[in-house]
C-alpha cells in the first residue's frame, strides 16, 4: 500500500501534479481553486456528469429524483470497468445476501464486492463536505491513481454529491451575496451570521437528518428509495459542527442501541484508527467517542447501521465560518482546511473498505441470517390493530417505505406484552391489524421502530429516546414472544362503486388523520360540513361526537354528491348515505348541538424569532398533509399586520421577543376576543398563554436534602445536569375526548415531551388533555423530574371573549412523523369554535 502517494497529495492539497487529459480536474473546471470559493449545485452536478462523460467505464451517473425547488438529485456508481459493466448484477447479489432478493438465484459472497456510500451537504449550510465530494471523485477516477484502480478491485463507491440542494444554494447564494473581495475571519463580520432560517434545512426548513426512518420528506422519499436497491455495507454522512471543534470521525460516542454488533463497532475502531493515522501525519486536531451517539433511528449514521451497514457521521467544525474565520485558539480555519480534512476521511473510508472487503461482506451476511432467524430478539412479532383502517394503513405506509414486511396473524388466543397497560395478556384483536414478523431481513430495524422502550446504555443522548411507532401512530399493539405465522395484509380501500348516491346527506365517520383531511378538502371545496357534539345513533348504529354530516341543504348549489364520492375515494373513508335528518337517539340534524364548521382562514407566525424548524413543519404540515391553505406572516412585521384578514391564527415554538411587547399582545387579546382563534405550541404556549391569557406553569420541585458528599464535581456536570434532562419522552395524556379538540380520539392519547411545560388545572377553560400521577410510558427523563410532571393540563382551551385561545405545550405533529397528533392540530383548526 503506497501510503505516501496520498499523503504527499494530502499536504499539497495541489491538483497540478495529477493533471491528466483524461479527466478535468475540480479546478479547471470550475476557474477557481476547490475551497477557494463556494460552489453552487448546480456546478457540482455538472462537474459530476462530465467525469462520468470522460470516464464512462469507470463512472455512471444515477438521477434518483428532484427536490422541492426542483434541483436535480442524484448519484455517482464508480466501479472498475468490470465491476461496472455487471454492476445491477453486483446489486442484486448484495440484496440476495440480505434476504430482500428472493429470486431463486443463491447468494455470492466468495467473489462479491462491498458497496461504500458516501453522502454529502445533508445540511445545506454544512457547505465544505460537497467540495470534497468533487475532490474525492476527481481522485478516486484519475488514471495515474494506482491506489485508486486497487481499492476499487475490491469495492463499488456511491456518492451523493449533494443530499439538500435548496439548503445548499439558499446559503451559498446568500454568502456570496455577503462576501467581499477578500474573506473576512472576523467572527462578528455579516458574512458570519446568516440570517433567518439559515440554509441547513430543506425548502420547508426540515432538518433532512432526522428524517431517514420516518421518510417525510420529499429528499428523503427519492433517496431511500434507491438506498433500499442497494443496501451498502458502508455509509458515510458528511457533516460540520460549529466552528470551535475540531474533527469529528468514529467510533461514536455512548450509548449504541444494544441491536448493533460487535463487528460494526469493531469496523468504526478500524476506519477510526486509520482516519487518525493520517492526521497525526498531519497534526490535525480531532476527538472520537463523544457527543455523537447511535441511537435514534432516523439519522444518516444509525438509520445504515440498524440496516447492516457500518454508518458513521464525520463531523468537521465549520458553521459559520464562511470562507475563513479565526476560531477561539486563534488559529484561521479556513474552507480549503475543511474541504481537505473531509477528503482525507473520504479517501481513508473507501481504503480500509477495499482492505477489509471480505471481512464486510462475511460479517454483512451474518447481520442477515441474524435477521432472517430472529436472532437475540426478545419478542418475535409485534402486531398492531385498530378499529380504523386508516390508522392502520398509516402504518403500513410507513413499513413500505422502509421495505419491511409484514402480513396477518392467523392464529387465535394470542398473548402479548400490551402497550396500553404495561402488562402480559390475552390479546384483544379489533376490526384491523397488522402484525410484523422478526424472521425477515429488516428485523432489527423493525425491533427499533417497533420495541415498547428501548434500553439505554447511557443516559446523555443526542436526540429523542422514544419513538415506538405504537405510541406515535396511535394503534393499540401487543409484543409477542412467539413466532407467528402470516398471511398477506388485504389493503381495505373504499371505490366509488361502493358508495351510495343520496338525494339528502351523508353521516361520515371522524376517527382519524384521513378524515381531517377528508375535511380540508371539502371545505376547500366550498362543501359545508356539520358536526355533531352529541352522539347519534341511525340504522342502529351510534356514531360518537366529532362525527360529520354533509347534507343537502346548504349544498344544493354544488355537486355535492360527486364532491363526498371523490373525498371518500381519496382518503378511503366511506360516507354512509341517510335518507332522514330524524335520529333514533341523539340530537336530530337540525339541533343546535350540530352545527356548520366554520371555514378557517389561517395564518403562520413565522419568520425571525419563529423555531425555522418548527414554523417549517407546520407549514408542511399544511401543504402537504392536510392539503389547505395558509398564509405565512413573518413575526417582526405584526405590529403592522392586518390580523381580522384570518380567524385562525397558529403560533409555533419559539423564543418571540415581538410578543412581550404590550402593543402586540393587545393585538393579539383583541384578535381572540373579536372572534378569532389563537393556537400555540410548546415555548409559544409558555410565553403567550402565561404573559397574555392567564396560563400558569406549575413548578416543577426538584429539590433534595443537601448531602454534602454528593455535592456537584465540576467535570461531571454535563453529567449532573442529565437529572433535569427529559430529551424526548413519551407519556400518557387522559384525553377528555367530547370536547372538539380531542374529536376522533380515544380516552388515551401518547405525547413526546421535551420539556418540562405542565400547566395548572383550569377553572375557566376546558382541560382536553391531561397528565395526572405518574404517566411516564418511555425514553429517557432526567430522576429529579421523572415523576413530577403530573397534576396539570398539556393541552387545552379558553373561551375568550367571542374567540378562542388553543394551547398545546408539546408538539403534537413533532417532524412530521408524530402520526397520531397530526388529528388533533387539525381539530384546533377546523373543529373549536
Amino acid at each position: 500500500m503506497r501510503k505516501w502517494i496520498l499523503f504527499l497529495l494530502l499536504i499539497s492539497f495541489s491538483l497540478v501534479a495529477f493533471s491528466q487529459q483524461e479527466v478535468t480536474s475540480p479546478d479547471e473546471f470550475l476557474g477557481y481553486t476547490v475551497g477557494s470559493k463556494f460552489s453552487r449545485h448546480h456546478q457540482i452536478v455538472d462537474y459530476f456528469k462530465l467525469v462520468a462523460k470522460q470516464r464512462p467505464d469507470w463512472v455512471k451517473i444515477m438521477p434518483y429524483g428532484k427536490t422541492n425547488e426542483g434541483r436535480e438529485l442524484l448519484v455517482a456508481v464508480i466501479a472498475t470497468p468490470s465491476n461496472l459493466q455487471r454492476i445491477d448484477d453486483i446489486r442484486k447479489n448484495n440484496l440476495r445476501i440480505t434476504g430482500l432478493l428472493k429470486d431463486g438465484v443463491a447468494a455470492n459472497t466468495t467473489n462479491a464486492v462491498p458497496i461504500v456510500w458516501l453522502s454529502y451537504n445533508v445540511h445545506g449550510n454544512e457547505a465544505a463536505s460537497s467540495e470534497a465530494a468533487m475532490l474525492t471523485l476527481y481522485t478516486l477516477v484519475k488514471p495515474d491513481n494506482a491506489d485508486a484502480q486497487k481499492w476499487l478491485q475490491n469495492e463499488v463507491i456511491i456518492m451523493d454529491p449533494c443530499i439538500n440542494p435548496d439548503g445548499r444554494d439558499r446559503y451559498i447564494n446568500w454568502y456570496n451575496s455577503v462576501v467581499g473581495t477578500q474573506m473576512n475571519v472576523d467572527i462578528q463580520s455579516r458574512e458570519h451570521m446568516e440570517p433567518w432560517p439559515g440554509g441547513r434545512t430543506n425548502h420547508y426548513n426540515f432538518d433532512l437528518n432526522r428524517d431517514w426512518a420516518w421518510q417525510t420528506q420529499l429528499e428523503t422519499q427519492q433517496r431511500l428509495k434507491l438506498y433500499q436497491q442497494w443496501m451498502p455495507e458502508v455509509h458515510v454522512d458528511y457533516h460540520e459542527q460549529g466552528f470551535n471543534e475540531p474533527y469529528y470521525f468514529a467510533p461514536a460516542a455512548e450509548p449504541y442501541h444494544e441491536v448493533i454488533t460487535q463487528w460494526q463497532r469493531d469496523f468504526q475502531q478500524l476506519i477510526g484508527k486509520n482516519n487518525a493515522s493520517y492526521f497525526d501525519k498531519n497534526g490535525w486536531l480531532y476527538f472520537t467517542k463523544e457527543r455523537f451517539d447511535l441511537f435514534y433511528p432516523s439519522y444518516g449514521d444509525t438509520y445504515p447501521i440498524y440496516d447492516g451497514a457500518i454508518g458513521m457521521t464525520f463531523e468537521q467544525g465549520g458553521i459559520r465560518a464562511g470562507l475563513g474565520v479565526i476560531n477561539d485558539d486563534g488559529d484561521t480555519l479556513t474552507l480549503r482546511d475543511r474541504v481537505l480534512h473531509h477528503f482525507t476521511t473520504g479517501i481513508s473510508t473507501v481504503q480500509v473498505s477495499a482492505e477489509q472487503h471480505q471481512q464486510l461482506i462475511d460479517n454483512f451476511k451474518k447481520y442477515f441470517d441474524n435477521n432472517n432467524n430472529a436472532v437475540n430478539n426478545i419478542y418475535k412479532t409485534y402486531l398492531i390493530t385498530s378499529n380504523d383502517a386508516n390508522k392502520i394503513n398509516a402504518v403500513k405506509e410507513l413499513l413500505d417505505k422502509n421495505n419491511i414486511e409484514y402480513g396477518v396473524a392467523e392464529v387465535n388466543n394470542l398473548r402479548g406484552f400490551h402497550y396500553a397497560t404495561n402488562t402480559v395478556e390475552n390479546v384483544q384483536l379489533q376490526k384491523y391489524q397488522l402484525a410484523v414478523s422478526m424472521f425477515q431481513p429488516k428485523s432489527s430495524l423493525a425491533r427499533v421502530l417497533f420495541e415498547p422502550n428501548s434500553k439505554l446504555s447511557d443516559s446523555a443522548t443526542y436526540d429523542i429516546t422514544a419513538w415506538s411507532i405504537p405510541y406515535s401512530f396511535g394503534v393499540d399493539a401487543y409484543a409477542l414472544n412467539d413466532k407467528v405465522t402470516l398471511k398477506p395484509l388485504v389493503t381495505n380501500t373504499i371505490n366509488a362503486g361502493s358508495i351510495a348516491v343520496s338525494t339528502y346527506g351523508y353521516i361520515i365517520p371522524y376517527q382519524s388523520f384521513n378524515a381531517a383531511r377528508l375535511l380540508a378538502y371539502l371545505t376547500n371545496n366550498h362543501v359545508k360540513v356539520r358536526v355533531t357534539a352529541k352522539p347519534i345513533t341511525y340504522n342502529n348504529v351510534t356514531y360518537p361526537v366529532g362525527t360529520l354530516l354533509v347534507l343537502k341543504t346548504s349544498n344544493d348549489y354544488l355537486n355535492w354528491v360527486s364532491l363526498v364520492k371523490n373525498a371518500a375515494v381519496r382518503y378511503n373513508i366511506l360516507p354512509v348515505e341517510v335518507t332522514t335528518g330524524l335520529m333514533q337517539k341523539g340530537p336530530d340534524f337540525g339541533s343546535s348541538d350540530i352545527s356548520v364548521i366554520n371555514v378557517p382562514k389561517v395564518a403562520l407566525i413565522t419568520g425571525e424569532q419563529s423555531s425555522a424548524t418548527d414554523a417549517g413543519e407546520v407549514w408542511n404540515y399544511f401543504d402537504k398533509a392536510l392539503e389547505y391553505p395558509v398564509t405565512l406572516l413573518n413575526a417582526i412585521d405584526i405590529y403592522r399586520l392586518n390580523l381580522n384578514a384570518y380567524n385562525v391564527i397558529i403560533v409555533p415554538d419559539g423564543y418571540y421577543k415581538v410578543f412581550n411587547d404590550k402593543s402586540v399582545a393587545d393585538k393579539l387579546k383583541s384578535f381572540v376576543t373579536a372572534g378569532g382563534k389563537l393556537i400555540t405550541i410548546q415555548n409559544a404556549t409558555a410565553l403567550i398563554g402565561t404573559n397574555i391569557f392567564g396560563l400558569k406553569q406549575k413548578e416543577i420541585n426538584t429539590e433534595d436534602t443537601i448531602n454534602i458528599s454528593k455535592l456537584p464535581v465540576y467535570n461531571e456536570s454535563e453529567r449532573n445536569d442529565l437529572s433535569f434532562s427529559i430529551p424526548g419522552s413519551i407519556y400518557s395524556v387522559q384525553l377528555d375526548n367530547t370536547h372538539p379538540l380531542a374529536y376522533g380520539y380515544d380516552k388515551i392519547y401518547y405525547t413526546l415531551k421535551q420539556n418540562t411545560d405542565v400547566y395548572e388545572l383550569l377553572n375557566n377553560g376546558w382541560n382536553v388533555g391531561t397528565i395526572a400521577g405518574n404517566n411516564y410510558v418511555a425514553g429517557f427523563v432526567g430522576s429529579k423530574i421523572k415523576n413530577k410532571l403530573n397534576n396539570g393540563v398539556l393541552f387545552g382551551a379558553l373561551k375568550f371573549g367571542k374567540g378562542n385561545y388553543v394551547f398545546m405545550a408539546d408538539d403534537p405533529i413533532f417532524r412530521m412523523f408524530w402520526e397520531n397528533g397530526k388529528l388533533m392540530l387539525a381539530n384546533a383548526i377546523f373543529m373549536v369554535q
